[in-house]
């Protein structure tokens, strides 16, 4: 069953390369395949879903924002729900995995095919990149690995920020074997490299957030020290290209003046815009309204939000944000409890569960500058990862809860003088432990 569940894996992040909606369709299919003939978890891992209740609340704002947007206009009803139905299903990845019903060894080897895709994608963004022009940035040139068109390199280095801190996170691990640690090592590169050549500046700042977290976490100063100069000096090192696309930030222009460049300063006005928006429809202009409405309170029709949180906002009103939020604290809540558990407390432990917190982390900052939360391609694996850490959690619980209790010594029975009073008072001997006679 390990091989059904892996096909999704592999497939829904290539979906640009294959023909259209074929991933989803033959990632249905093996997912139903497996959950109609697969086995059952036990009662010891059959427990309570930390996202199922903020998810539902998610859908039921995206139903009413639905309804909303096509109450007066049905023009666009075929494609809104086409993008809706999307929207909901690839959350409930998240379902399917944690119910799989796979033990510890085949879910970890489905979280490490996950990080491996990750890394292959990484490394198509790199090949991608051997024909840019490194000494200027163009908006032209900018790598997006299998996630298609260059509108996508913002999202693409956010799915590549994601899923670095998993590979940081186990090449940091004391004790971790040689071979693994170089595996990790290198692929922490390959994803590092990819998102300099996505040209992605707010993923630049996540990944080197959730890298220095990490560093922390693990208490290694002299490579927190170090990681530290090397970021503050990385302009002798990285290709001119990406130091122009920091430095394009601000601009000066003839005067003196300094300003900001166009990309950034559309942001603020577009969210400018979205404010007003939400002042003249409070309860949310409907699912997927936003880049037709925001041409109505600024200059950028079409555009997206680029903050996931404020087109929610704008699109589902304060339902919708509530719903989002809480999403958002359950996955918190969801890696909290992962870090925390017993299993996970031991020496040599607790690996994955650091690297997913971080990532959960990249996935929250990459929505305030962009929206890639309800962009399917680039989510598709962060709920199924969310799903399989969530079992891997269980399952290690329910084994180190197996073992405590196989290996815990047994009650030796209490003398017969405590269960019988009076008789301990003729013969005293009676209250005294039976090894104590001999």
């Amino acid at each position: 069953m390990r091989f059904l569940y892996a096909i999704p894996i592999v497939l829904l992040p290539n979906t640009a390369h294959l023909p259209s909606d074929a991933s989803v369709g033959v990632s249905l299919a093996a997912l139903l395949v497996a959950l109609l003939f697969g086995r059952r978890d036990s009662a010891s891992i059959d427990r309570q879903s930390l996202m199922w209740a903020p998810l539902v609340a998610l859908f039921i704002a995206m139903l009413v924002g639905f309804l909303a947007a096509h109450w007066h206009d049905l023009s666009g009803a075929e494609k809104d729900l086409r993008e809706a139905k999307v929207a909901v299903l690839f959350p409930l990845l998240y379902l399917a995995y944690l119910r799989s019903g796979l033990d510890l060894k085949a879910t970890r080897q489905l979280i490490i095919v996950a990080l491996v895709v990750a890394v292959l994608a990484g490394l198509e963004a790199v090949f991608q990149a051997r024909s840019f022009n490194l000494m200027e940035f163009s908006e032209t040139q900018r790598a997006t690995g299998p996630f298609g068109q260059i509108k996508m390199a913002n999202r693409a280095g956010v799915f590549f920020a994601m899923f670095l801190p998993m590979l940081v996170a186990i090449a940091l691990e004391a004790g971790q074997r040689r071979n693994v640690r170089a595996l990790a090592i290198a692929g922490s590169l390959v994803l590092a490299m990819a998102i300099l050549f996505t040209y992605s500046r707010q993923s630049y700042l996540i990944g080197m957030f959730v890298v220095m977290i990490l560093l922390v976490w693990r208490s290694i100063p002299v490579a927190l020290l170090a990681a530290t100069v090397l970021a503050a000096s990385a302009i002798i090192f990285l290709p001119s290209s990406v130091v122009d696309r920091v430095q394009d930030t601000q601009q000066v222009d003839a005067s003196g003046a300094v300003t900001l460049d166009v990309s950034t300063a559309s942001r603020f006005t577009i969210w400018s815009g979205a404010v007003d928006m939400l002042r003249d429809h409070p309860a949310g202009v409907g699912l997927g309204r936003f880049s037709e409405k925001i041409g109505n309170y600024t200059t950028y029709s079409g555009k997206d939000a680029h903050n996931g949180f404020l087109l929610t906002l704008a699109e589902l009103g304060p339902l919708g944000l509530f719903a989002l939020l809480w999403v958002f604290w359950r996955l918190w809540r969801l890696s909290r409890w992962l870090r925390r558990s017993p299993a996970a407390a031991r020496p040599g432990t607790g690996t994955l569960e650091r690297g997913f917190t971080l990532a959960v982390v990249a996935m929250a900052l990459g929505n305030l500058y962009g929206s890639p939360f309800f962009d399917s391609v680039v989510m598709a694996n962060f709920w199924i990862l969310c799903g399989l850490m969530e079992r891997y959690g269980a399952l290690k619980l329910s084994s180190a809860l197996a073992v405590a209790t196989a290996t815990m010594p047994a009650h030796p029975p209490a003398p017969m003088g405590q269960r019988f009073p009076l008789a301990s008072r003729a013969l005293p001997g009676l209250a005294r432990p039976k090894n104590a006679l001999r």
